[in-house]
Parts: structure tokens; sequence; C-alpha cells
């Protein structure tokens, strides 16, 4: 049996250094969509975040060192359910979490070794939002408080004249019924982890989403690396969306034309190298919660059945 490897240890002044730095860096995000929302105000580009992902604001917040880390001079009850103190202060119950989350630990895994392994594509030049209005009624709009920028029957047009070509499910499904024929792929769950590819904005969106999802396995501020990332995407997939977002400050990416396609193209690019990064860090930190869970599985394979003569000797 392999040795546990001792934990990391911080002292308490390096713990709350980072606890501080984390909450003060995620309220730059947190306050002004909690002033909005008391306020009942919608934002199209900056709540997308808080409103289509589960992870709570509060959550985002909450510091967590990750597997491996002991805090000096700390209590279970400032960190949650899954910590348990120590000599010194506390760590993780990694082996518990480990126990909870191994169905997805290892399908996150699986889903972003198979995606960080394809060729990135460049192609899609944001139709997916264009898709998600192809012929739709106006009240219907899931942003309908914001213009199209080209009118319903131009944006119908362009759709047409472009075609889409989206890979991502999560993005596919909200296409109007209208313009889901006219996806080059058919994507389902069932083969997420076949389509996904690292070019993708939804894709490398979704980073956070399986980061906060592997918490507090992974450290709060891979989540937040993670967040900051999807933020910034957020902001190009709505400039390239067919919305006239203009009044919010955030100009159009007029991907109907070819300057406006190589824009996307680049910014893009540049999204999928530092997605590429957060990728390889989140399976690095999934690596050995990955192995610890496989040879769980074989164990549990090679043991004996429960003693029958036992059993049978209780049910005389």
């Amino acid at each position: 049996m392999t040795a546990a490897l001792a934990p990391a240890v911080l002292d308490v002044a390096t713990w709350q250094a980072r606890r501080q730095a984390h909450e003060e860096r995620v309220d730059v995000w947190l306050t002004p969509y909690l002033a909005r929302r008391r306020r009942g105000e919608r934002h199209p580009v900056e709540d997308f975040l808080f409103t289509y992902y589960s992870h709570r604001p509060a959550q985002l917040r909450r510091w967590h060192p990750g597997a491996g880390v002991e805090l000096r001079d700390a209590e279970p009850a400032e960190f949650g359910r899954d910590y348990r103190a120590t000599s010194a202060g506390v760590t993780l119950d990694t082996e518990g979490v480990r126990v909870r989350r191994g169905e997805s630990i290892t399908w996150i895994r699986s889903l972003l070794a198979a995606t960080a392994g394809r060729t990135p594509h460049f192609g899609c030049f944001g139709m997916h939002e264009w898709a998600m209005v192809y012929r739709q009624n106006p009240e219907e709009l899931r942003h309908n408080a914001w213009p199209l920028r080209l009118g319903p029957e131009r944006t119908a047009a362009v759709v047409e004249e472009r075609g889409v070509r989206c890979s991502h499910f999560d993005a596919y499904r909200f296409f109007t019924p209208s313009a889901r024929p006219l996806n080059l792929l058919n994507p389902t769950r069932e083969t997420q982890h076949v389509n996904e590819q690292p070019g993708c904005l939804h894709a490398n969106m979704d980073l956070y989403k399986w980061a906060y999802k592997l918490s507090p396995l992974v450290p709060s501020e891979l989540v937040a690396d993670c967040f900051e990332l999807a933020r910034e995407i957020r902001t190009l997939d709505m400039r390239a969306s067919p919305y006239d977002l203009a009044a919010l400050g955030h100009p159009p990416v007029r991907v109907e034309t070819p300057e406006g396609r190589a824009e996307y193209a680049t910014a893009q690019r540049g999204f999928a190298d530092r997605a590429a990064a957060l990728r390889a860090r989140l399976l690095a930190a999934l690596g050995a919660h990955h192995d610890h869970l496989r040879v769980q599985r074989e164990r549990s394979k090679q043991a004996p059945h429960p003693d029958l003569h036992h059993h049978n000797r209780r049910d005389l």
C-alpha cells in the first residue's frame, strides 16, 4: 500500500492572507451583481455566470485551500462539513469527498482529457447565439429588452447564409426548433465526450463549472481563474451575438462581415490558449484523485465475496 503524502502546511498568517485575497478578488464580480439583484435589474452579459451556472455567490466567495493542505490554528466549522480537525488545525477530508464525488470525478476528468486531446476549431464565428433567436417571435427572445442589431429577417438571413457548426450540447439545446436542422452536428449529452473541442467558447466557459463541481478538492484560486476566463468569454459571446448591447458598453463584433469574423477568431484563439492552461491545471489536480479511485475500484473487484457460510448459519 502506497503511503499517503504528508499535507502541505500553511501557517495562520499565510492561509488567512490567501483567503482574504480570494474574497477581495471575487467581490469585484459579486458586489455589482448582488446590487442589481436587489434592485430587480438584469444584465445580459454580467449576470450569466450567476444565473446559468448553479454555483451561488456565497459558494464562489468561500475559500478552500484544496486537497492535501493543513491549515494551522483553524477550526473545521470555519470551512464546512468536508473538513476534519488535526492536531494542529484542520485539513480537507479528501477521502470522504472522493467517495461522495467519485462518479463525478471520473466523468469530469474523462471529458477534460478528451477535449484537451482534440484539435481546436475556430470556424463557428459565434453563430450559436444567432441560432438561439432564429425565426423566433420577438416577445420570446431570451434578452427581449435588447433589440436585434439587424432585425429579425436579416438576422435569419445571416444564419442561413453562414450555416451553423456548433459542437456544444448545452448551447445547441437552446437553438430554436427551426435552427437545429441547420447545424452541421447533432450534439447530445451522450456524445458530449466525442464532440467537445478546445476551440469552443462554451466548452472553455464551462471550465468554471467543472472547477466548482470539483471544489473543495481544487483550490478556490483555480475556480476563480476559471470564472475570470468565463466572464471574458461571455463578453465576446454577447458582443458577437445578434443583440445590440452597445448601450451597455459592449460594441458589436460584426460576425456577419469578414472583418468581424477575423476579429472573433483571433479572440477565440486567445481564449483557447488560456483555457488549455486551465484545463491542464484541472487535470493535474484531478490526477491523484482519479488514480486513487481507480485503485479502489480494482480492489473492490478483487475482494472476496462475503462469507456465505456465515450467512447460511444466520439464516438457519
